[in-house]
């Protein structure tokens, strides 16, 4: 039976965190989310000229290729139990990415997140196991009722059900990120699981977007999502994990929400409704109050 890494442990061999570390972990893991939600309403723009799945291979392809490049990574010397992460962690990525693009097809990309971060909340209150947390749930799924007052009919029910998949996944990516991190030097690990996420995705994104993929300008579309919602923030993100508890990152990611509305707002015109906002900021504080649950409780000492 192989070790699961709970959202409130540290990446295997990570430094104990300090004052500044932690500071520049905080930044790290801001800097990427917003990083990762421009880049999505980045994506939202190719969406008429590439197709879903050619903005999802796009995306995945340009990131691999760069990171292939920048980080060189070494494929010798790694066990099974290291292949078996980095393979797990590439599906994670595929399958996370492409959810997740048919989602804010199809519903705001504010709501979108809202009704992801569910997938880490959700991995926060089971690992807890405290009735705390399951108030911090209760919370979290009255602000989703409360979306749900905006109208669902508005949000289109299908777009709200891959968005809540997509935080299963991303729930996933989690703690996979996590393990990756802690058996691969550097971005070695992410480099090769994005290169994998690639190939998956690949005769999906040619199928949707044929030559198109190929004209400069939604190359130069897809290089700039890339670097924003792949490249960039994922390393930023690998990087983190090493400074800090995963259930600390859960936090910080719980911001999520806010940050893709602003996007959302920002690049693509997407208003909200007072009731959606209203229901944005509860789920926020559901997950940043089950998080700190669980890290309390992984703090306090075993008894005997």
């Amino acid at each position: 039976m192989t070790d699961t890494l709970l959202p409130d442990q540290p990446a295997p061999g990570a430094a104990p965190t300090d004052r500044a570390g932690g500071g520049v972990a905080v930044g790290l893991v801001l800097g990427g989310a917003l990083s990762v939600h421009v880049g999505s309403a980045v994506a939202a723009l190719l969406f008429p000229r590439a197709g879903v799945a050619g903005a999802v291979t796009l995306r995945l392809v340009i990131s691999a290729v760069l990171l292939l490049v920048v980080c060189r990574p070494r494929v010798r010397g790694h066990d099974r139990a290291a292949w078996v992460a980095v393979g797990a962690f590439g599906l994670a990525l595929a399958g996370m990415n492409s959810v997740f693009y048919q989602a804010i097809e199809r519903i705001p990309l504010g709501p979108a997140v809202t009704l992801e971060v569910l997938g880490p909340l959700t991995l926060s209150v089971l690992t807890a196991r405290r009735a705390a947390s399951w108030c911090w749930a209760g919370l979290a799924l009255a602000g989703v009722a409360l979306l749900g007052q905006g109208g669902f009919d508005r949000l289109n029910p299908t777009g709200a059900a891959l968005a809540l998949a997509a935080g299963a996944l991303w729930a996933a990516y989690i703690v996979l990120s996590a393990r990756v991190g802690g058996r691969f030097p550097g971005a070695d690990g992410l480099a090769l699981a994005l290169t994998l996420a690639a190939v998956l995705t690949l005769p999906a994104g040619i199928l949707d977007g044929g030559r198109v993929l190929l004209e400069p300008g939604v190359l130069a579309l897809g290089a700039a999502l890339a670097v924003l919602a792949s490249g960039l923030p994922y390393t930023l993100e690998l990087l983190a994990l090493r400074r800090m508890p995963t259930a600390t990152f859960a936090v910080l990611m719980s911001l999520g929400p806010a940050i893709a509305a602003l996007a959302g707002w920002l690049v693509l015109g997407q208003a909200l409704t007072v009731l959606e906002c209203l229901a944005i900021v509860l789920v926020i504080v559901a997950s940043i109050g089950a998080v700190r649950v669980s890290a309390a409780a992984a703090a306090r000492p075993a008894r005997r």
